[in-house]
């Protein structure tokens, strides 16, 4: 992390596009908000653009925004940055407008005044390799190349599990004021769970689970009982042994799930993770033949919240 950050430090004065790869929650939206602060552009304003949010009947309307809406975004991110968070899910036709708007950029569009030309930097974040999407052809090879003048690859907490103990209180402090407690430090115990949780949804999930532990904890230390879900994962860490780390995720997923009464969405914000993420998890799970859950395949239960 430490040269993660001096990568970004470096980079945040000078760059004009910039690729963000990690899984949901390793913290791209808080790296992209540094950079900008970074950057030239820091007196501009931060636009966010959730490619990949959807509505709650399933409707990908962000994604889908019409060539206008990108117009009206790269507009209001004049001067500044604007950050495409999921990229790796917007439709080709969206990305084919993204494409023409950075060829106004560089003024590489033919018989472009120069009134038109663009004042923004953008930053694009991805849980897929967008190489290996341009490859198969579900995104545009000229827009990755663009984009991709500078890729920062950031890691997942769970290869990282030495930084959860400064995280941890960091958040505890954070989270102290917001809720009005004197919280000032971790019990040992509950530090060990904390280091020993595979973290599926990263830093996100870190977050939650401490939000949970502070609103809980009744005193100035928290203790592994304020603690969500995790003390039981602990003891079936233990019982597990050389587990793969696949089936360790599986079983704690399974059990948020189960613990929310199979309400997807509940168990999505307790993971940290997205709703279509859950859905991908559940899904490879029963084309792999895994066990139906609450009298149905994962598939069938898709459908019904």
């Amino acid at each position: 992390m430490a040269r993660l950050r001096l990568q970004v430090q470096r980079i945040g004065p000078h760059f004009r596009t910039v690729v963000l790869t990690g899984e949901a929650g390793s913290g791209k939206e808080l790296a992209a908000r540094t950079l900008h602060r970074l950057s030239q552009g820091a007196a501009g304003p931060f636009v966010p653009c959730h490619s990949g949010e959807t509505s709650s009947d399933g409707y990908d309307a962000k994604a889908a925004a019409s060539s206008a809406d990108m117009d009206r975004m790269v507009k209001m991110a004049q001067g500044g940055t604007l950050f495409f968070d999921g990229i790796s899910e917007m439709p080709v036709e969206t990305q084919a407008h993204l494409l023409r708007v950075l060829r106004r950029q560089d003024g590489s569009q033919a018989g472009l005044a120069a009134s038109q030309k663009m004042d923004v930097r953008m930053i694009a974040s991805t849980r897929e390799d967008l190489r290996v999407l341009a490859s198969a052809g579900r995104f545009l090879q000229e827009l990755y190349q663009r984009l991709a003048m500078v890729e920062i690859v950031l890691p997942p907490l769970r290869d990282r599990s030495e930084d959860i103990p400064q995280l941890a209180m960091c958040f505890l402090a954070r989270l102290g004021l917001e809720f009005g407690k004197s919280v000032e430090g971790i019990a040992e115990d509950a530090m060990k769970r904390l280091e020993a949780h595979p973290w599926p949804g990263n830093v996100r999930e870190l977050e939650n689970a401490l939000r949970q532990g502070v609103q809980k904890c009744e005193g100035r230390v928290l203790e592994a009982g304020d603690l969500p879900v995790l003390a039981e994962e602990s003891a079936m860490a233990d019982s597990l042994g050389t587990a793969r780390l696949q089936d360790v995720v599986e079983q704690h997923v399974l059990r948020v799930l189960k613990s929310c009464a199979g309400n997807k969405l509940r168990a999505a914000e307790l993971l940290g993770i997205s709703r279509s993420t859950l859905y991908r998890m559940l899904e490879a799970r029963s084309y792999a033949g895994g066990a139906t859950m609450f009298g149905k395949n994962a598939r069938e239960e898709r459908y019904t919240r």
